[in-house]
């Protein structure tokens, strides 16, 4: 199982064009966004929590 080259995310890009299509990438692309920034957000409140529970 080697990584994804060019031709391969070629294709995905265009299934992904072709399912939601042009107008809604960019919506699609902000709220990806907004969610990975919510989740390494909830990581790092669990690390500290962690932290705060190993210390007392």
């Amino acid at each position: 199982m080697g990584s994804l080259g060019w031709p391969e995310l070629l294709i995905i890009v265009a299934v992904v064009v072709l399912l939601f299509g042009a107008r809604k990438l960019p919506d699609l692309a902000r709220s990806m966004g907004a969610s990975a920034k919510e989740f390494r957000k909830g990581l790092e409140e669990g690390a500290s929590e962690d932290e705060d529970e190993a210390s007392s």
